[in-house]
């Protein structure tokens, strides 16, 4: 009984929260002619009583080729299709051409040996299970828009300039 009155004290003082902040200039939500709009970016200026058209999705580039790290120790991307791969723990569809007996077959890049070291940076056998699910890190290139501009400019071409002045 005790736990249902506190509940419901809880619950109305969320809803009396989200009055105030409705009501507060300051607040992430303002009230315009009686309709709640947000800033948030998701919802890309729509109203909070309308559902907004879905963003369209990018198309995944399937082209092969590696593109340039955008920094310093950023994981490669993965510059093909990995539509329907199992990455599991029972299976890694990754490891059939990265693995080191089948790299040189397929034609592609090894898993880095910092894939095959435990958390005390011991050398292992096989895979660490801590690098075992690739899209942990890795994700597929896409054409996607950038949402925020980079300046990064990697040493190669920092030492090229440095050598041109």
């Amino acid at each position: 009984m005790r736990i249902t009155a506190i509940i419901a004290l809880l619950m109305l003082g969320l809803l009396w929260l989200a009055g105030a902040s409705a009501q507060d200039p300051n607040a992430d939500v303002s009230v315009a002619a009686g309709e709640y709009h947000s800033i948030d970016a998701m919802r890309r200026g729509e109203a909070l009583t309308s559902e907004p058209a879905a963003a369209p999705m990018a198309r995944v580039e399937n082209t092969d080729r590696r593109r340039q790290r955008a920094w310093p120790e950023q994981p490669p991307t993965i510059p093909h299709s990995i539509d329907g791969y199992q990455v599991d723990k029972n299976a890694n569809r990754c490891l059939l051409c990265h693995a080191r007996a089948n790299a040189e077959t397929f034609q592609a890049p090894m898993v880095s040996v910092t894939h095959f070291m435990d958390r005390d940076s011991q050398i292992l056998a096989q895979i660490s299970a801590r690098r075992y699910f690739c899209t942990q890190c890795h994700v597929v290139q896409t054409d996607a828009r950038l949402l925020v501009g980079s300046t990064f400019v990697d040493v190669d071409t920092l030492l090229q300039a440095s050598k041109e002045r």
